[in-house]
């Protein structure tokens, strides 16, 4: 397909993925989804389909196939994936990023959301790229070298961002939030991130995915955060996230207790000393 053909598919996939969240008026969003590449982002075919049993084998060389709400694999061994694109179109959308500001995207993967965040902010914006698995960090570095307001760093998310932010947007799931992403937010600030629990298989092993999660959106107010529940969700578990039996099933009792929709703030008993998590001692849901 020439570009011309696939210039006009992701005129129309930025359509649907838009309608389908009930997203009527966001022209930058729009853009940017009709703008970016993603088989620059996928690499060569064949390329690998999600599914719940698995994996489908694409055969087809024709990128026009990529224009769907659908996962495609970016480390099919470990389950890590190109989201899904009407989730993100929901999630950039409540994110509300606007022009020069500056916006910390954590798990970055290959950087196809990433390139969105760069055209929503613009040349005076910047966002930093996140990535902690190094082969996808490289990726990513390949994939964004012509967009001039990206930096993209390989470390661990939960350490970043390392300076005052306007929003953080996390593509891994935790059962707590890391403190950068919250303490860093400016007053207005954004935090959108996966809150949930890990998924185990039937012998008690993880499968390196989300079980009980929930997509949130948290805005630094004066003083306090506010939360509001964006929709169930499954995400992959972040690599370098460390808990506790107790600390998951504490939230999980949290959310089968309270519903994830009834959950309006987060609060703080005590803040932890700089660089460390929040403790499920320390935060509670409202």
């Amino acid at each position: 397909m020439d570009e011309k053909a696939l210039a006009i598919c992701r005129r129309a996939f930025a359509t649907q993925m838009l309608e389908k969240e009930g997203i009527t008026n966001d022209p930058p969003l729009w853009n940017a989804f009709a703008t970016v590449p993603r088989e620059r982002f996928l690499g060569a075919p064949p390329w690998k389909m999600a599914r719940w049993d698995g994996y489908l084998d694409i055969s087809a060389d024709d990128p026009s196939v990529l224009y769907q709400d659908a996962l495609f694999a970016l480390q099919h061994e470990r389950q890590v994936n190109n989201g899904s694109p009407s989730l993100h179109a929901r999630g950039l959308h409540r994110l509300q990023l606007r022009t020069g500001e500056t916006v910390c995207h954590i798990g970055a993967g290959s950087g196809y959301y990433t390139a969105m965040m760069a055209l929503l902010v613009g040349p005076a914006g910047r966002v930093i790229a996140v990535e902690f698995d190094e082969a996808l960090a490289a990726r990513a570095a390949d994939n964004l070298k012509d967009y001039g307001n990206v930096e993209v760093v390989n470390a661990n998310g939960l350490e970043w961002p390392q300076e005052p932010i306007d929003a953080v947007y996390v593509s891994f799931a935790v059962h707590r939030p890391a403190a950068p992403w919250i303490e860093r937010l400016t007053l207005g600030g954004r935090l959108i991130f996966p809150l949930g629990v890990p998924d185990v298989d039937g012998t008690g092993q993880p499968t390196g995915l989300s079980s009980y999660a929930g997509f949130f959106l948290i805005v630094r107010k004066d003083p306090g955060y506010d939360a509001t529940f964006l929709g169930p969700v499954v995400f992959v578990w972040g690599e370098a996230v460390v808990g506790t039996l107790d600390s998951y099933r504490s939230l999980e009792t949290a959310f089968r207790n309270g519903g994830m929709r009834g959950i309006h703030a987060l609060r703080w008993k005590t803040r932890p000393r700089e660089g460390e998590w929040y403790t499920q001692e320390d935060w509670g849901l409202e």
